[in-house]
């Protein structure tokens, strides 16, 4: 199994350097031997407080719109919109980079050689090896959850020991730099007038030598080994900044270098080792650096997607943990002041895409942030329910922030005015249920659920027969009218009915799981029924919009009206074969006009031809992925870096082997050939239970299923059926098919 990203010269830029982080400590690290570098990040620094954006003019004015788009009036219903429904101001807060830390090591002459640096997925933990005059250097760096900091350990066999200092920075916006205590210097800053309060500490520990703060500057001199720990905080979380920090640091001093170590791999291993990806790839790949090895994609190189499928899991355990805030476009990783799209939660697709991995991959607790951020929206949804439309329930656009921000965010007429984010968010909590038959789960989170779909009950419009969305728009596309204008938003798109139609679903499930019977129960089963149903055109393809008509980017990279396909359930090969030809038929219409040309759109296309069952174009777009969107650090590449394609892709590499819906578990249902033989263990299915799966040839040779809730399911393999009926704790072998 490869688990080990590694490099033989130090990082020349933030795509080649490596990220370590505890879900809510981060740090990429470029490994530079004379001088090291860490860009930090700590998930709570955002720029600027709450605020309430809700455009006050907003509800006056919708009546207007909706007679504009109803009258095929697009531009003026667009013009109005951008007037009336975008947020005041039209932004929400932006994340942050915390810092660096610069390491400044000093008596390092002569002639560097044997240089290694890598990151070991397996324990978490950055290595970079080397010698200097023949004597031996090793660095070491993790960021630890069991003792929540960044730990750096320096060791050298040079009898003349290390001289280091190092400094904190943060481009030069920040309040105060300093001494702390006598081995620890700190930096802290204002995130805004009406902001958090930040603030850093590194402090230092050594064995011979000296350490001593001068200026603003940890002095080390003479040491053989030395140990660094780096903590960092906001008050987001803490009301006595200065000493929760340090805190931090004291609780880590107690232990020794090898036990903080011990206690950080014993953590860590506890989610990682849950799953092994054997796809019996060749040992030699292993031995070419990371960099060279992706700019030679080769089809024969399979533990390549073992790496990639790992790095996926290692970073959703490294930057989303139990109690720290969601994976933001980022992950945990922002070297910006203004990053990328603010670098924020975009809650259109790339939030969602993040957390496909949660569930099938075993990481059910990682997928807990999320769930406590849609919480955290809940108030803010009210109130633009309420202010914007005249809604009940909760809403939100298609962005949100560390305050849970749900008004609309910037002026972009083909996706702003959006308003299924909290709609499509709450699918996850049901898919967390679907997983782990948590039904006090369930109980604390259906009244949210229950209140995104209420908002609809309220906000959809009567039309054709139909109950539609209005307004309504395909993020990010746009269409082009038989006049030649070109217009987005519209009623009833195709998204917009699937995602309603999963959570007026998953509401009236959970009603009946709950023993809960009362009106709003039957309103939603009524609604559900009135939906535009997924369409065909004359293409043979699934409807974007509501009606047929012409893209203006036909390959464009959102490809919503698939939503059904997947990360839903709702189009299947073996349930609705028609609407699965006609979803073929749209990925095909949209790779031959130049789709997928970022990396996260070329992942969401790997997981639909899982679901299609189609394993060589499942793997032809997963090689297409290594070889056009992603960096030399194996980040996703939008271009510029966004994570949700890392989380994406590996989801999708799940979906190749294993797929569950309610009704049933496929086995191998998109093995390419390429994966003749190989072995996977502790992928999750729905309805609560781990598979353990191997095959030779392309044939599935062993299948162990293990329980852990009551389980009552069909698995299937090729057509055949095994029924499966395990009590919580119980474990099957499946035997021939």
């Amino acid at each position: 199994m490869s688990t080990k990203l590694w490099y033989t010269a130090p990082a020349a830029d933030w795509n080649e350097a490596l990220p370590i982080g505890n879900g809510r400590l981060g740090a990429m690290i470029f490994g530079g031997v004379g001088e090291e570098h860490l860009q930090v990040n700590e998930d709570s620094v955002w720029y600027g407080g709450p605020m309430d954006r809700n455009n006050p003019d907003a509800l006056k004015y919708l009546p207007k719109i909706r007679e504009y788009i109803l009258g095929g009036q697009i531009p003026e219903a667009e013009e109005l919109m951008v007037n009336a429904l975008s947020g005041t101001p039209q932004g929400q807060r932006p994340y942050q980079t915390l810092g660096d830390i610069h390491l400044y090591f000093s008596g390092i002459h002569g002639e560097v050689t044997d240089y290694r640096r890598g990151l070991e997925l397996a324990d978490a933990v950055h290595t970079v090896t080397f010698k200097v005059n023949g004597y031996a250097h090793r660095r070491e760096i993790f960021a630890t959850a069991a003792d929540d900091v960044i730990v750096m350990h320096f060791e050298t066999e040079d009898p003349a020991g290390m001289d280091i200092t190092p400094l904190l920075m943060r481009h030069k916006f920040y309040d105060y730099t300093g001494k702390y205590a006598d081995d620890t210097i700190m930096l802290g800053a204002k995130l805004g007038g009406d902001g958090l309060d930040l603030n850093m500490m590194l402090r230092g520990r050594v064995v011979g030598g000296s350490c001593e703060v001068v200026g603003e500057r940890l002095v080390i001199r003479g040491a053989r080994e030395i140990t660094l720990l780096f903590s960092a905080g906001t008050t987001f979380r803490y009301w006595n900044l200065k000493e929760s920090v340090w805190e931090k640091l004291e609780d880590a001093m107690r232990y020794s270098y090898a036990q903080l170590k011990e206690r950080h791999i014993t953590d860590y291993k506890t989610l990682f080792g849950r799953v092994k990806l054997d796809l019996r790839g060749d040992a030699a790949f292993d031995r070419i650096p990371t960099n060279e090895r992706l700019k030679d994609i080769r089809r024969q190189d399979h533990g390549l997607t073992e790496l990639y499928f790992n790095f996926g899991r290692y970073l959703t355990i490294a930057c989303s943990r139990p109690g720290t805030l969601p994976s933001t476009l980022q992950g945990l990783w922002n070297k910006d002041m203004l990053g990328p799209w603010d670098c924020k939660f975009t809650i259109n697709i790339n939030t969602e895409m993040n957390y496909w991995i949660a569930e099938n991959c075993n990481l059910s607790e990682c997928h807990t942030p999320l769930f406590d951020h849609i919480k955290r929206m809940l108030p803010n949804g009210r109130e633009t329910a309420r202010k914007m439309y005249g809604c009940r329930g909760f809403v939100a656009h298609h962005n949100t922030d560390i305050w849970g921000d749900t008004a609309v965010q910037d002026l972009w007429v083909p996706g702003s005015y959006w308003v299924m984010g909290a709609a499509w968010l709450c699918t996850h909590l049901w898919t967390h249920y679907e997983y782990t038959k948590d039904e006090g789960f369930l109980r604390e989170y259906y009244p949210v659920m229950r209140e995104a779909a209420l908002f609809f009950l309220d906000f959809m419009i009567e039309h054709d027969g139909y109950l539609k969305t209005c307004p309504s728009v395909s993020p990010e596309n746009t269409y082009i009218l038989p006049s030649g204008v070109r217009g987005a938003n519209g009623m009833g798109v195709t998204m917009d009915n699937q995602i309603l139609r999963d959570l007026f679903t998953q509401c009236i499930r959970a009603a009946e799981i709950l023993a809960i019977k009362d009106e709003l129960t039957e309103q939603f089963a009524s609604a559900r029924g009135r939906l535009v149903p997924t369409q065909i055109g004359s293409k043979g393809q699934i409807l974007e919009w509501d009606r047929e008509y012409e893209e203006a980017e036909p390959g464009h990279r959102h490809i919503s009206h698939l939503y059904g396909l997947h990360p839903s359930c709702q189009i299947t090969v073996d349930g609705t074969p028609e609407l699965a030809e006609a979803a073929r038929v749209t990925l095909e219409g949209r790779l031959s006009h130049g789709g997928g040309h970022t990396g996260w759109s070329r992942a969401w296309i790997i997981n639909h031809y899982a679901k299609l069952w189609d394993g060589e174009k499942a793997y032809e777009n997963l090689l297409a992925l290594y070889g056009r969107s992603t960096l030399p650090n194996m980040f996703d590449n939008h271009p510029p870096f966004q994570i949700d394609g890392n989380f994406g892709a590996a989801a999708g590499i799940a979906e190749m082997l294993v797929q569950s819906t309610v009704d049933r578990v496929v086995l191998l249902p998109a093995l390419p050939g390429e994966f003749a033989s190989g072995s996977v263990c502790g992928l999750c299915v729905r309805g609560g239970a781990e598979v353990d799966l191997s095959w030779e040839n392309g044939e599935l040779t062993m299948c162990t299923v293990r329980a852990k809730a009551d389980l009552d399911t069909k698995f299937v393999y090729r057509g055949k059926v095994q029924e499966v009926r395990l009590n919580a704790g119980g474990v099957k072998r499946l035997e021939a098919f």
